[in-house]
């Protein structure tokens, strides 16, 4: 199946019906397979870095980090980074920078998201990461956001399905997305969305400890108007034909509350990336989560303390989503902004 890197505007066409704009599907060069390419995405919350060699029409991962930075912690109130955002945030990029330097990558980008779109104080911040890293930093649009997520995942969506929605929650946004498939394999974006809310934002107007189910449910309800406007812009039976629609949604929030609902002891990519869970179950373990406490969230496997404050905001935005679009299962992607900079990487003519 092909996707077209250009399925959705780029930054300067903010435009969010999808026209039909594309790019060549993945080229294959006998030279670039030797080449190494590296991806990273700064969030709100997380950065996020793969390297990773071609291989036929996919890639190799050889070197991957993650870690939480929290870089948008406060922005909302204040409308800057913080200094200790910002330190904790350089730290990890060190790290990635590094680790790009001894892989000898040969082509990269590195962007940034929702925090650095909307912090007053954003130049002083990529200035300052050039500096100290060397690496610099491109603030993406969320049409590009959107558009990178979609190419990211897009090796899950199945022939089959007609129309999906694929849907990446953030720290500081959520990029809600139609897919259509056509025949001969083309495949376009028809609406997207980016919603002011993310798992960041979201548990800093609401709280992070025990809400309990009341508070819960004026989360939903907060994410659901903004999302109704999304809908009005989508066909009107969107979801009505579960065997030619599904769901997908990637990384953070989907795939912690997957892990959680295999059961498993320790996060595994290889068993959650690509799985298919109840809706219904995810629905009642996100109210479940909703009601305990920091501390009773933390122990439970695949939440853990770094999680634990900020996952109950992710599943009230998930809920919002699926009560929307209410089938039967959701596919879950571990994969999402990163793997769509490789592709796009990938897909470029060597020089």
């Amino acid at each position: 199946m092909s996707v077209y890197a250009d399925a959705v505007p780029r930054s300067g066409e903010e435009s969010q019906s999808g026209a039909r704009q594309r790019t060549a599907g993945f080229r294959r060069n006998r030279f670039r397979g030797t080449l190494t390419f590296s991806a990273l995405d700064l969030g709100t919350n997380n950065c996020r870095l793969l390297i990773a060699k071609p291989q036929g029409d996919s890639f190799r991962v050889i070197d991957a980090f993650s870690r939480v930075v929290r870089l948008g912690e406060g922005v909302v109130e204040t409308g800057r980074l913080s200094k200790g955002a910002i330190s904790r945030t350089i730290e990890a990029l060190k790290v990635c920078a590094n680790k790009i330097s001894r892989r000898r990558v040969a082509l990269s980008r590195h962007v940034a998201t929702q925090a650095c779109r909307v912090a007053e104080n954003c130049s002083e911040f990529v200035e300052r990461v050039h500096d100290e890293t060397g690496l610099a930093l491109d603030i993406i649009s969320p049409a590009e956001e959107a558009r990178l997520a979609v190419l990211g995942c897009q090796t899950l969506l199945r022939r089959r399905a007609a129309d999906a929605i694929v849907f990446d929650i953030g720290g500081g946004s959520t990029e809600v997305i139609h897919v259509r498939q056509h025949e001969g394999g083309e495949v376009t974006i028809g609406a997207w969305v980016s919603l002011p809310y993310g798992v960041v934002n979201l548990s800093e107007e609401f709280g992070t400890g025990a809400i309990g189910c009341s508070v819960y449910d004026n989360m939903v309800a907060l994410v659901t108007k903004e999302l109704q406007a999304f809908k009005a812009r989508c066909p009107d039976d969107l979801g009505q034909d579960e065997e030619h629609f599904k769901l997908h949604g990637t990384t953070g929030t989907v795939t912690t509350l997957a892990s959680v609902q295999l059961g498993h002891e320790r996060y595994d990519r290889n068993v959650v990336d690509g799985s298919w869970h109840e809706c219904g179950k995810t629905r009642d373990i996100s109210r479940q989560l909703a009601e305990l406490s920091i501390e009773e969230r933390a122990s439970w496997p695949c939440i853990g303390q770094e999680r634990a404050d900020l996952v109950v905001a992710g599943c009230a935005i998930l809920d919002a989503i699926l009560a929307h679009w209410p089938v039967d299962r959701l596919r879950v992607a571990d994969r999402g902004i990163r793997e769509g900079i490789l592709r796009t990487l990938m897909q470029q003519p060597l020089r």
